[in-house]
């Protein structure tokens, strides 16, 4: 999940493979897909890193994805003090989160923030996912899962595979772990 969209996005731990997403977003379904996403009526939350990268990126460019700039983001950070872009409120801790996702209010959104996102994984506080699988390896970078989540089990809600072999699935929290016998 590092560095998806350009070389210089994520370069920590020597990665060598930044902007390995770009060839699979240009087929007309992973377009129709992004373009949708980008016009959703939410809030986003984002982890310290990907704050910074955006803030320095999407004030820009605004005209490519104009809810990212007007609609609320909540950054979690221990460090910050201060957040320079407009919409943006700094939450402390996880119990920050919590309240946060009990309010009322526009749904919550992830984007990269793979720290935030381990974080909310081992709190159960994940109740949809939209997980983007590509056609490739690379062997290094962050991850999107680690050692730690919460188990939990999910039910397929919609997918969609694009020609180019990329495939996302939106899943919702379906509950517990159920676990059984295979007999043959």
């Amino acid at each position: 999940m590092q560095a998806p969209g350009g070389p210089e996005e994520d370069p920590s731990a020597a990665f060598t493979f930044g902007g390995w997403q770009a060839p699979y977003m240009s087929d007309d379904v992973m377009g129709e897909i992004n373009e949708k996403e980008l016009k959703q009526p939410v809030e986003y939350l984002l982890g310290r890193k990907t704050y910074d990268i955006f803030a320095g990126y999407w004030p820009e460019h605004a005209d490519f994805w104009p809810l990212i700039n007007d609609n609320m983001k909540y950054v979690l950070s221990t460090t910050m003090e201060k957040a320079d872009w407009k919409n943006t409120t700094i939450l402390k801790n996880v119990d920050d989160i919590k309240k946060l996702k009990e309010s009322d209010g526009p749904d919550l959104q992830v984007w990269g923030s793979s720290q935030l996102v381990h974080l909310l994984l081992e709190n159960d506080l994940v109740d949809e996912m939209r997980l983007m699988t590509f056609p490739l390896i690379l062997g290094q970078g962050k991850k999107t899962f680690a050692d730690g989540a919460m188990p939990r089990a999910f039910t397929l809600i919609d997918s969609k595979v694009g020609p180019s072999g990329a495939i996302v699935a939106w899943y919702k929290r379906a509950g517990e772990v159920k676990t059984g016998r295979i007999d043959v």
